[in-house]
């Protein structure tokens, strides 16, 4: 187990991170006393769930009531419409 000084950590903190990352724990010392030990910490990543579609539907079921929302398809269909007859005009004008 190494051992490193309070002065030496605060003044020299790249070098004793390296020696963290290939050391499982540090001791500081303080007139060659023990007065901390310095661990690595590994974040450790939420699992994160899997979608689950059945579930998500009984979400939407419960949230809206059971009912479908048909204007918000209503007006992706008009704006796509739209966008194709802008389009259209453009390659004609060149």
């Amino acid at each position: 187990m190494k051992t490193i000084t309070v002065r030496d950590l605060r003044q020299r903190w790249p070098r004793a991170e390296a020696l963290l990352e290939r050391e499982k724990e540090i001791i500081v010392t303080r007139d060659g006393k023990p007065v901390a030990k310095l661990v690595r910490v590994r974040e450790v990543e939420p699992v994160r769930k899997r979608f689950d579609p059945r579930g998500h539907a009984r979400w939407q079921a419960r949230v809206s009531g059971r009912r479908t929302v048909r204007w918000v398809e209503e007006f992706l269909i008009a704006d796509r419409q739209a966008r194709e007859v802008g389009a259209s005009r453009a390659v004609h004008r060149q």
